[in-house]
């Protein structure tokens, strides 16, 4: 990826010029079967891009309680789009037909609702997939009902890997689709938004307004081009997940579930632990390994095209000294 950041042939991306930069947003917009793409900086922008081009200031957006854009984007889509979160109780991103005609059946009484957002895989629930069966009904409700729909795909492609199903058949499920090239995918920087010729245009407008003009462009989207194009990889990741979770429920079997590892994330229930967490976590600096606190009492664990399985172990091996010596 360095290598090709070096050696990019750019241009002006904000003048639509950028060979690189172009380059990649015809590859990613073919992968998922829309007909146009636009890159930005961040998830988060390409997030709420979706939003602004599909709702009106005081609008509800439905979905699931534990969307990205709804609970950590800093409220951009409140501060943005002016607009709010209509939840309906759906677990772990699973919106039924049943859901979308409860709700709707308010919208315009209560506030109306013109968008709904699938996020696959689900992040908060710990990287689950939503089966296609389940978005394709829930899509065909939604169409019902006249909603645009807006896939965060951030990690679609751990999606397809964990199912077999195409990329582009998840993205039909959607009006436009985003998903990262800075995740396990692996790039340093950048995601795509993907959608019709007309919104991708009205995006590329948008995307100037917050301040995601960039410039040569090309030197960040070779870096992602090659991220897209090894996108298969990312089952060594699950794997890795697996062995993770394999490890440390062997030491701690109520706080980890490897049944419950889809793709590429491993959650650790702290209460659960056969020690306090921080005798556990004080260690690992020494060893190199840095973690982030957990959310709510859960500790989320994340593989990567940077972490191997000996990365995995070191972690484990530390949980299992720190065990030995309480």
């Amino acid at each position: 990826m360095r290598k090709a950041m070096a050696e990019a042939e750019v241009g002006d991306d904000v003048y639509s010029d950028d060979p690189t930069a172009n380059a990649l947003e015809d590859e990613a917009a073919a992968v998922v079967g829309k007909e146009a793409a636009v890159f930005v900086p961040t998830g988060t922008m390409g997030n709420q891009l979706a939003i602004m081009l599909q709702t009106r200031p005081g609008d509800d957006v439905l979905c699931d309680p534990g969307i990205h854009s709804r609970n950590v984007e800093r409220g951009a889509a409140s501060a943005l789009s002016g607009v709010a979160f209509r939840q309906v109780d759906a677990s772990n991103g699973r919106i039924s037909p049943e859901m979308i005609d409860q709700a709707m059946s308010t919208a315009g009484f209560f506030p109306r609702i013109r968008l709904m957002v699938w996020e696959n895989t689900h992040n908060l629930s710990g990287g689950k997939v939503i089966p296609i069966d389940v978005m394709e009904a829930g899509t065909k409700a939604a169409r019902r009902h006249q909603l645009s729909i807006h896939l965060d795909g951030a990690r679609l492609f751990n999606a397809v890997a964990a199912s077999g199903v195409e990329a582009s058949r998840y993205a039909a499920n959607a009006d436009t689709v985003q998903f990262c090239f800075s995740k396990g995918l692996g790039a340093p920087v950048g995601s795509i938004l993907c959608g019709p010729v007309d919104l991708m245009a009205e995006a590329r407008y948008l995307r100037k307004r917050l301040g995601g003009g960039m410039r040569q462009v090309g030197v960040l989207a070779a870096a992602a081009r090659i991220a897209l194009r090894d996108r298969d990889r990312l089952s060594d990741d699950h794997k890795v997940a697996a062995h993770l979770a394999e490890g440390l429920a062997a030491l701690a079997p109520a706080a980890v579930d490897p049944a419950a590892v889809e793709t590429n994330m491993v959650q650790v229930d702290i209460a659960q632990l056969p020690i306090p967490f921080e005798a556990w976590t004080r260690r690992l600096p020494a060893a190199g390994i840095k973690i982030n606190p957990p959310i709510g009492g859960v500790l989320r664990l994340v593989t990567h095209r940077d972490v191997s399985t000996e990365d995995a172990d070191r972690l484990i091996d530390e949980l299992r000294v720190a065990s030995a010596s309480k």
